[in-house]
């Protein structure tokens, strides 16, 4: 995919040094296309990242496995708060968070659809 998008860039990035008036210098070709290439990587990281995110938005995320950054994501999670999760694995349900006084009930309910403890 990301090949894809250089290769897309850099066909871009040809045609507009084509359309103007003056050749532009070999240093003015290779600074854009150093630009282009630096913002097509920061794009194909973020759409990357999209796309992983959403393949896995339906599904719950598991406490025993998920690592701090997952947890993070989840709705109100501090990293106190994922630190103690982590800590106290293996959970057989997941409102032992609730029970072995992980996180209080409250937070708990805005996390409850979205998190599973599988073995």
């Amino acid at each position: 995919m990301v090949k894809i998008i250089s290769a897309f860039a850099a066909v871009l990035l040809f045609l507009a040094a084509g359309c103007t008036s003056q050749n532009p210098s070999p240093d003015e070709v290779r600074e854009r296309t150093a630009q282009a290439t630096s913002d097509i990587k920061r794009d194909a990281q973020a759409l990357a990242q999209g796309v992983k995110e959403g393949w896995n938005r339906d599904k719950p995320l598991d406490l025993n496995h998920a690592s701090k950054d997952q947890l993070l994501s989840l709705p109100g999670m501090s990293s106190e708060a994922a630190d103690r999760v982590i800590a106290d694995r293996p959970y057989s349900s997941a409102h032992e968070l609730v029970s072995r006084r992980v996180i209080p009930e409250q937070e708990y309910a805005k996390i409850k659809d979205q998190v599973t403890a599988k073995p």
